[in-house]
């Protein structure tokens, strides 16, 4: 048997930057006993790199993701995808379920709200839509591009738009701008914005995490309204906050492996 044979297969639901992160730290700790697979939705045309192998596109729904974790031998899941891409949670929920494969969430922290801070929950896009246009007349959409269509409406509205990629075709927007960027964003930068846009409504998920905290950082000292998006219940099952709590449960799964009667039920990858 290979060494490749022997390593147990962690597969990375990701395309975030805790995604990325723990991809290279479980390389870096555990490089003899894991092969590690990062798959990636495929939405941003240039990822930034990551270590191990990469996998880009979509599964098929459930049946398609078992059916992959199946044919790779993948013995552990761990989800770090998005906090709104709760698609694919589900679908990895139901898949790792079905195969019986150990599967961790890591949940970047929820963002808390401070002294000053003009919060609006809403639902949805619709709702967020619906309130606008009583908050501000130059918005900063920070959403993602697949959501704008719900403001193609506010014709009086001009919108600031930031994404990773030039977005392909036009926004649905009468008046808008595009910046682009990846993060994590600075505070410093996120002043600007604000200032150089003349914006007095700002657009959020409620995302959690450090990377994109410091555009509501911004908007507290201007007192500018943001209009925040409610996070979607994440699936049952274990979860972590951190890149570090998921390596120890990644030790953990491996020494279960090895001590708990299951020495040859590493589900090594043979592809």
């Amino acid at each position: 048997m290979s060494s490749t044979e022997r390593r147990a297969h962690l597969l990375i639901l990701g395309g975030t930057g805790e995604a990325a992160a723990l991809a290279e730290a479980a390389m870096a700790r555990y490089d003899d006993q894991l092969l590690v697979t990062s798959s990636l939705a495929g939405r941003t045309g240039t990822p930034a790199p990551l270590p191990g192998r990469v996998r880009v596109g979509g599964f098929g729904g459930a049946a398609g993701l078992a059916n992959y974790l199946a044919a790779a031998s993948v013995a552990m899941v761990i989800d770090a995808t998005h906090p709104f891409a709760a698609r694919i949670s589900a679908h990895a929920q139901q898949a790792c379920d079905a195969l019986g494969v150990a599967r961790l969430m890591l949940r970047r922290p929820e963002w808390t709200r401070h002294p000053g801070d003009r919060w609006i929950e809403v639902e949805n896009v619709a709702a967020a839509a619906s309130r606008l246009p009583d908050l501000g007349r130059r918005a900063w959409l920070t959403i993602g591009a697949r959501e704008l269509e719900a403001f193609a409406g506010l014709t009086d509205i001009h919108f600031l738009i930031r994404t990773i990629d030039p977005p392909p075709e036009p926004p649905p927007l009468a008046s808008y701008a595009i910046i682009t960027g990846r993060g994590p964003f600075t505070l410093a930068g996120e002043r600007h914005i604000l200032e150089r846009h003349a914006i007095d409504v700002l657009v959020a998920r409620a995302s959690g995490g450090a990377a994109t905290e410091p555009k509501l950082v911004a908007a507290r000292e201007r007192g500018l309204p943001v209009l925040m998006l409610r996070r979607p219940a994440a699936p049952c099952g274990t979860s972590a906050t951190s890149v570090e709590e998921a390596l120890t449960w990644l030790a953990r799964e491996l020494a279960r492996a090895r001590t708990g009667g299951r020495e040859n039920d590493f589900r090594g990858d043979t592809t």
